[in-house]
């Protein structure tokens, strides 16, 4: 399980990166690097999205928890 959630987190972090060279350069490293329409690039962008709906997990067991007030707090 831990391993999952670090790939999916991975994922999501390069999904986010992803998301902010479009936004601040209209530069997308998915579509460069494997080609805009290719079945590759398909299969990034499913894998990131799958990631994040994945990640709602983790993040709706920390909200019961109180892990992330806790974190708020300390900063």
């Amino acid at each position: 399980m831990k391993a999952l959630n670090l790939i999916t987190l991975m994922l999501v972090i390069i999904g986010g990166v992803n998301w902010g060279l479009v936004g601040l350069f209209d530069f997308n490293l998915v579509a460069a690097l494997f080609g805009e329409d290719s079945a590759l690039s398909r299969v990034v962008y499913t894998l990131v999205g799958l990631s994040a709906v994945y990640q709602l997990v983790p993040f709706s067991r920390a909200t019961r928890v109180g892990e992330v007030p806790a974190e708020a707090a300390r900063h």
